[in-house]
């Protein structure tokens, strides 16, 4: 490995990058990184470079430093493509965004929201070439492979990003989450307690991973209690309340079969409720209801709706948290670490009313 002597740094011959990354044992676009505060980095790899710069008396020029960290002020946030469904109206994505939102706020940043096409491709790493954005937050992620693939890229170049509310298996990309499978076992052992054994799931595609969870709780609670899993109570939508409303078609025809339901979203649970009532059924003889995230029209439902309470705000500021520089040295608070997950999940709750008690 080529190294400088005293003597070429006293007469102050210039010291390229290429030296410091043959010196540290690096790619010089990692050096231009690090030196830049650019991206995730190892501390290990952060410690070696800037101890090889400073061996070398390595100063990078005013105008590569400044170009590096040119900065757009904005926090991505892509959404997803729903067909039909009025995404702002959400509790879902509104309390997320609000979350967010408050975060960038404090920080001086500001959101830019990107939105998918149907059957778009997006490419992330442009969004960061073409300095459209600094960061970058992922909502509505599914299990797609050039989806995953986009996201190894931007992980590959050092670009912050996190993903929300969906997990990639095998993966380690930050990503911030709840914790539906415990959620879910707790809504239908409730429905359990109370007697309940017949219990219809309304659940959304399995393209995303919260419904896998949320399957997989359902199904712990029903081997935990004993009940043998009936692929036949087991019904899909898309999250939206038409997709219940048109559910509702199902279950009002297996009344007989069914004596409560479990739905994966509030909005899904109100569009059966909606459904059952314009088929002349009284909210006296409805099954057992059990709706998720606990929106406002949870309470508001007739009778109200019990549901599982998930922490959509605070999952919001926890993702934008870990993409905000750190102000005092301007290295981002998302590190790679080499650890096997970066995964948080919150918790959960379950919210109990009228629409799950037994009579």
């Amino acid at each position: 490995m080529y190294a400088r002597t005293q003597n070429d740094l006293e007469v102050g011959n210039i010291v390229s990058r290429k030296e410091v990354a043959e010196l540290s044992g690096v790619s010089e676009a990692t050096v231009s990184r690090v030196l830049n505060a650019v991206g995730p980095i190892k501390e290990d790899t952060r410690r070696r470079v800037l101890d090889a710069a400073n061996q070398l008396g390595y100063v990078p020029s005013a105008l590569a430093r400044n170009f590096a960290r040119s900065k757009s002020g904005h926090l991505g946030v892509v959404m997803p493509y729903v067909p039909k469904a009025h995404l702002f109206s959400a509790y879902f994505f509104s309390e997320m965004l609000s979350g967010i939102g408050n975060k960038a706020r404090d920080s001086g940043l500001d959101l830019l929201l990107l939105f998918r096409k149907p059957g778009e491709r997006i490419d992330y790493s442009s969004l960061f070439r073409q300095q459209r954005i600094d960061t970058c937050i992922i909502l509505g992620a599914r299990d797609d492979h050039d989806e995953e693939e986009a996201l190894k890229r931007l992980q590959e170049e050092g670009r912050p990003f996190c993903v929300m509310n969906h997990h990639f298996e095998g993966q380690s990309f930050c990503e911030v989450d709840a914790d539906h499978v415990e959620g879910s076992r707790a809504a239908v052992s409730h429905l359990i307690e109370q007697g309940y054994k017949r219990i219809a799931f309304l659940n959304g595609p399995d393209i995303y991973s919260n419904s896998t969870e949320r399957l997989k709780g359902y199904r712990n609670a029903l081997q935990e209690a004993g009940i043998e899993y009936d692929h036949d109570l087991l019904l899909e939508g898309n999250y939206s309340r038409r997709s219940g409303l048109e559910a509702s078609a199902t279950i009002a025809d297996k009344l007989n079969d069914i004596d409560a339901v479990f739905a994966a979203n509030d909005r899904m649970a109100l569009g059966v409720m909606q459904g059952l009532r314009e088929r002349g059924l009284a909210a006296d003889r409805f099954p057992a209801f059990v709706g998720y995230d606990d929106s406002d029209a949870a309470e508001m439902a007739v009778p109200p709706l019990s549901s599982v309470r998930v922490p959509f705000y605070e999952m919001g500021e926890l993702a934008a948290s870990k993409l905000i520089p750190d102000s005092l040295n301007l290295i981002p608070a998302l590190e790679l670490t080499g650890r096997d997950s970066i995964r948080e999940l919150l918790s959960t709750e379950l919210i109990i009313r009228a629409s799950s008690i037994r009579p």
